[in-house]
């Protein structure tokens, strides 16, 4: 005989044997479900007293330069070589530039560089608040640069052969 018959055949008489064992034990005993002897007050929960917010300069290990830095929080506006407006419902974090932040012009190649290694780092979010709360967190100041949205009201070709008196409707020169 194999290992796996004998191995199979213990199994299968267990697993028949016991929902029989379960049906006779459940009909045999008379067993009363417990009943309950606490008294049900009404119990307050108390609710978490709020925290302080612990900003993530602390935790992060960011230096303490950064830690009171002046962030503009804006929305980009349409790149202009396309027609789309795709990455314009984001909103970005830029910093500020460093009043004497050490600008100077390379004198070799005549690229403009800074001492402040953050003036190039750009962060994306969904939403302004998201935005908002991710400089709260920091321990940065910023203000909120809101976009300004331009109206263009709608136009149809026909109106430039409507009739309007007193104006020179389509001047032809030839």
């Amino acid at each position: 005989m194999s290992l796996l018959r004998a191995c199979a055949q213990p199994l299968t008489k267990a697993a028949f044997a016991r929902p029989v064992a379960a049906a006779v034990r459940g009909v045999s005993s008379d067993v009363k479900a417990p009943t309950e002897t606490r008294s049900k007050e009404p119990s307050e929960i108390a609710p978490i007293p709020p925290k302080d917010v612990t900003t993530a300069d602390v935790i992060s290990g960011a230096p303490s330069q950064l830690r009171h830095r002046v962030v503009r929080i804006y929305q980009p506006t349409r790149n202009t070589m396309q027609s789309g407006g795709a990455k314009t419902t984001h909103w970005r974090i830029d910093f500020d530039i460093l009043p004497g932040g050490g600008r100077w012009e390379n004198p070799l190649m005549g690229w403009a560089s800074s001492a402040d290694y953050m003036q190039g780092t750009r962060i994306s979010f969904s939403s302004k608040d998201d935005a908002v709360h991710f400089a709260e967190k920091q321990g940065w100041d910023y203000y909120v640069q809101h976009p300004h949205v331009k109206r263009i009201p709608p136009k149809n070709y026909a109106e430039n052969y409507v009739y309007k008196p007193n104006k020179l409707r389509i001047a032809r020169t030839k």
